[in-house]
């Protein structure tokens, strides 16, 4: 394989001669921070502790776990990791099952959905590029969904997450992610 002579990496950032001692380190027993009856969320690299770069999480859904209905962003992508067990995925064009090692990544702007439809726990790495305050929209999203209305529209769109739904009139608004 030829690779070309001029490659385009991003500007640098960093621009000192000997590097630094910065990374950090989450243990693999760390607890969820976030829980629940259907499932836990993992905020294994937040916006805040990237300096914006990503955020990283590890989702844990129940068996026959709702997830949102189809969305959008207009300033993040997602990407969707599957660790273990199945998930439904919806790509913007037709539902797939994902499987332990599948990947979906959804650009900015691309309609996409999931849910554990299986009787099953899954497991999956959800990345946020760059990197954005999830971590109230998580820990809100269900007491907004029981609100509802204008409320609910406000709060999704506040965290950058467009549902389809909200912008059809005569529709119900629901959803979790």
């Amino acid at each position: 394989m030829s690779y070309p002579e001029d490659l385009a990496y991003p500007e640098p950032r960093y621009h000192g001669d000997r590097g630094e001692v910065n990374a950090a380190f989450r243990p693999a027993g760390t607890p969820p921070e976030l829980s629940s009856p259907g499932g836990s969320t993992h905020y294994l690299a937040t916006s805040e502790s990237t300096g914006g770069e990503f955020g990283l999480y590890k989702v844990e859904m129940g068996p026959r776990s709702g997830g949102p209905k189809t969305h959008f962003h207009k300033a993040i992508s997602e990407s969707f990791y599957i660790l273990s067990g199945r998930l439904e995925l919806y790509n913007g064009e037709k539902w797939i099952t994902g499987r332990e090692g599948d990947f979906l990544y959804v650009p900015v702007g691309g309609l996409h959905a999931f849910k554990n439809v299986s009787d099953e726990p899954t497991s999956m790495l959800l990345l946020f590029a760059p990197g954005a305050p999830r971590e109230e929209y998580f820990e809100r999203v269900a007491e907004m969904t029981q609100r509802g209305g204008e409320e609910l529209k406000r709060f999704r769109i506040r965290h950058d997450s467009y549902f389809v739904e909200d912008f059809e009139p005569g529709t119900e608004q629901s959803g979790t992610e």
